[in-house]
């Protein structure tokens, strides 16, 4: 496997993740080449990422409208490693990699059901207003919960 940018030891980072969703791929994800279409991983990332969060009892937060704050995406990279095809079932694992003062880097792991790595994935989340769209630091007690998990 070649070098990926944001994994120093995969054996090691691999086994950090606790939190995964399963995942059964549809026909209609596959391009003509019958493996799964490769912008197909970042709708995967998003489901994941949302029951991630609704997990960590953030999205009931997020979407009542008294509340100021909510995150959105600010980059997201996907490293393909091995292909998948239709009818695959996949364990999408997500996890807290460094939580910063208004943001969040989550990782990704996909695995098939062999328990080989399909793909892996990065991105970073930043906690904005709802009213004005800047930064906004995340309460201590979300911070918290992001760093514990």
């Amino acid at each position: 496997m070649s070098r990926i940018s944001y994994v120093n030891q995969m054996e090691e980072w691999e086994q950090e993740f606790s939190f995964s969703i399963p995942i059964n791929v549809r026909f209609s994800e596959t391009d003509m080449f019958g493996h799964l279409n490769n912008t197909v991983m970042f709708v995967y990332f998003e489901e994941a990422r949302i029951e991630y969060f609704k997990h960590m009892e953030f999205m009931q937060e997020w979407v009542k409208m008294s509340v100021e704050m909510m995150p959105v995406v600010a980059d997201l990279q996907c490293d393909y490693i091995r292909q998948v095809y239709f009818g695959e079932s996949l364990r999408l694992y997500v996890k807290s990699a460094r939580v910063g003062t208004s943001s969040v880097d989550l990782h990704y792991m996909a695995k098939n059901e062999q328990g080989k790595i399909c793909f892996v994935g990065r991105g970073t989340m930043v906690n904005v207003s709802k009213k004005t769209g800047k930064s906004m630091s995340w309460p201590e007690e979300w911070k918290e919960r992001l760093e514990s998990k």
